[in-house]
């Protein structure tokens, strides 16, 4: 289902990671994953699966939480000296770039986030970890202490084969613009927020 294809070095300003792509032979989508130090198993891997925000994470968006939650992980890897960040090819939780342009404007006049994504014909969340499952056993991990808010990705690596064995709370980047779609994460998607 899935092919790991090259690797390389990846100096950040917060540490050298090793990129390796990997493509996901039933979509055609292109994955990667950034880790840090020998991330094979015992003990669990610090570990953070990031759906792609092109947005979020290269354009600055304030009108969600991405790119301040992927440089929060970046830098917690890298202090820890360990880890794992799966870069997930999902754009607005699975439905698409230029989709997720139309559930802004929706989001413009009135929607949030989820209302957007209904409105449109999609699901709330139409993300799948299956791959990133699979991901984790090609890089030799089972077992993760993953940073996420969502309670939902917890139990999709789980149901995957990949063991839990810390949820650690990964919040970054609240910003005026983006209040109402953290509100309505929580309220409707269950994330949890301290």
């Amino acid at each position: 289902m899935l092919e790991r294809t090259e690797s390389c070095d990846l100096p950040t300003r917060w540490g050298n990671f090793r990129l390796t792509g990997f493509m996901e032979e039933s979509t055609g989508k292109d994955h990667v994953a950034l880790t840090l130090g020998d991330v094979a198993d015992a003990p669990p891997v610090l570990a953070r699966v990031h759906s792609e925000c092109l947005t979020g994470d290269a354009l600055f968006s304030q009108r969600c939480d991405c790119g301040p939650q992927l440089e929060l992980a970046m830098r917690r890897i890298a202090d820890a000296g360990r880890g794992v960040i799966l870069y997930l090819r999902q754009e607005g939780r699975g439905i698409g770039l230029l989709n997720k342009i139309q559930a802004y404007r929706l989001q413009d006049e009135g929607a949030d986030t989820v209302e957007a994504n209904l409105k449109l014909g999609f699901g709330e969340d139409q993300r799948d970890y299956a791959a990133a499952a699979e991901m984790f056993r090609a890089l030799g991990v089972s077992q993760v202490r993953l940073l996420t808010n969502n309670p939902r990705k917890v139990t999709a690596l789980e149901q995957n084969g990949i063991a839990v064995t810390e949820r650690l709370p990964h919040q970054a980047g609240e910003t005026a613009h983006n209040r109402r779609y953290l509100a309505t994460k929580a309220d409707k998607l269950g994330h949890r927020f301290d």
